[in-house]
């Protein structure tokens, strides 16, 4: 059997985190760079993402965050535009939940977008009709069967 040269095995990867908890620097937009929302995952280290500017972009998920930052659908995060393809664009920067707060209440983000915090939104319309979803037998239909 081959001998074991390396420093560790897979758990070892796993339990390294980069601090990601402690509170960073909020970091804005520059030029050539846009917000976006990840539509859904592609897999292959890419997404799609629909930009602030109404343009739906195929993502690439740059090397650095690969397997270290998660990114699902919804996401709010930073991307920068390619000047040769306006199609495709490179993952910068993921936002925390409290930074996408901080960035819409900034004014960065138009306010018809919808974070992560209501997902379950639609369930709310329901809430006046919500005790009518049992049926009560009588005994006399009960006997029928």
């Amino acid at each position: 059997m081959p001998k074991n040269k390396g420093k560790g095995g897979k758990n070892r990867k796993r339990g390294k985190n980069e601090a990601d908890d402690e509170k960073r620097e909020l970091v804005f937009k520059e030029d050539g760079q846009e917000y976006a929302q990840v539509l859904r995952m592609l897999g292959n280290g890419r997404c799609e993402a629909m930009c602030i500017d109404g343009t739906k972009r195929l993502c690439h998920i740059r090397g650095k965050m690969h397997k270290k930052v998660w990114i699902a659908a919804g996401d709010i995060i930073l991307v920068g535009l390619r000047d040769y393809q306006d199609d495709k664009a490179d993952v910068i920067l993921k936002y925390m939940p409290d930074e996408a707060r901080l960035l819409k209440a900034y004014g960065e983000l138009p306010e018809n977008t919808r974070l992560n915090e209501g997902i379950t939104g639609g369930l709310d319309e329901e809430e006046d009709g919500a005790g009518d979803d049992y049926i009560e037998f009588e005994d006399e239909d009960i006997d029928k069967i």
